[in-house]
C-alpha cells in the first residue's frame, strides 16, 4: 500500500478507515449494505430468477402456439429494455399497485428477478433444445408422455449443460447491482458513493478500491464456472 501511495500519489487510508462500512454498511447497528448486500441481491436474485427462468423456458418450448408466442414476447420485451428501465418501472409501478411505498431493497430485488428471469429462459431453452431429438422419440416410444420424458430424462441432462451459463449469468447480475443505487439502495455502489461525498478527497482511491472488489468477486466465480464446465465437458466424454 505505501509502495502504491509513493508511485501514484494515492492515500488509501480512507479504504482502512471505512472498511467495515464497504463490507456490510451499518450492520449490526444499521442496514445491510456494502458488499454483503451487493452479494445478497445477487444470490436472491439468480435464485429466485433461477426457477422463473426454468418456468419461463419450458414455457417457450411449448407444443402450444398460445403458450409459447405470448411468453416469448414477454421474453423478448424484457431482454430488449435496459435494465435500469426495468429498475425504474417497478420502483414507480409497484407503489403504484399497492398503495403505498415499496421497499427499494425488495423493488430491485424483483427488477432483478424480473429480468434476469429472461435471460435465464433462454439457457433453459437452449439447453433443452440441445438434447438429440433421438432421446425424445425413445422417451415417447417406451410408453412415456412428452412431459414425462421432459422430466425423467431431457431436463437432468439439460440442467448439467445450463450450469456454467447460470455461473456466468451470476456473474453478470453481481455487476448488474450496482444500479441498485440509482434508487438508494446502499450497496457497494452506493456505499462508495456516501463515502466520496463524506470525504470528498479521494475519488480516485475508492473507486478504484471498489473496482478492484467487483473483479475480484466476478473472477473468484468465473473461474468457478470454468470448472463446472470442464467437469460437465470431462462427465459428458466419460458417458
Amino acid at each position: 500500500m505505501e509502495f502504491i501511495n509513493s508511485i501514484f500519489g494515492l492515500d488509501f487510508s480512507v479504504i482502512r478507515d471505512n472498511w467495515l462500512f464497504f463490507l456490510v454498511g451499518r450492520y449490526p447497528n444499521g442496514p445491510m449494505g456494502g458488499v454483503a448486500l451487493t452479494l445478497t441481491l445477487a444470490v436472491g436474485s439468480v435464485f429466485f430468477s433461477g426457477i422463473g427462468g426454468l418456468i419461463l423456458g419450458l414455457l417457450a418450448v411449448s407444443q402450444r402456439r398460445w403458450v409459447r408466442w405470448p411468453v416469448n414476447i414477454i421474453i423478448q420485451t424484457f431482454r430488449g429494455v435496459p435494465l435500469l428501465m426495468v429498475i425504474f418501472w417497478f420502483y414507480f409501478f409497484l407503489p403504484a399497485v399497492f398503495g403505498k411505498g415499496f421497499p427499494e431493497i425488495s423493488t430491485v430485488l424483483i427488477a432483478l428477478t424480473v429480468f434476469t428471469s429472461a435471460y435465464m429462459s433462454q439457457i433453459v431453452k437452449a439447453g433443452i433444445e440441445a438434447i438429440p431429438r433421438g432421446q425424445w422419440e425413445a422417451g415417447v416410444s417406451s410408453g412415456l408422455s412428452r412431459r414425462q420424458v421432459l422430466w425423467q430424462i431431457v431436463l437432468p441432462q439439460a440442467l448439467r449443460h445450463m450450469i456454467p451459463s447460470f455461473v456466468n449469468q451470476f456473474v453478470s447480475l453481481i455487476k448488474d447491482t450496482s444500479l441498485a443505487f440509482i434508487v438508494g439502495v446502499s450497496e457497494l455502489t452506493h456505499v462508495a458513493t456516501q463515502v466520496n461525498n463524506r470525504t470528498l478527497n479521494y475519488p480516485t482511491e475508492i473507486f478504484l478500491f471498489i473496482a478492484v472488489v467487483y473483479f475480484v468477486i466476478c473472477s473468484a466465480f468465473t473461474a468457478l464456472s470454468r470448472q463446472l464446465e470442464a467437469r460437465t465437458t470431462s462427465a459428458n466424454a466419460n458417458r
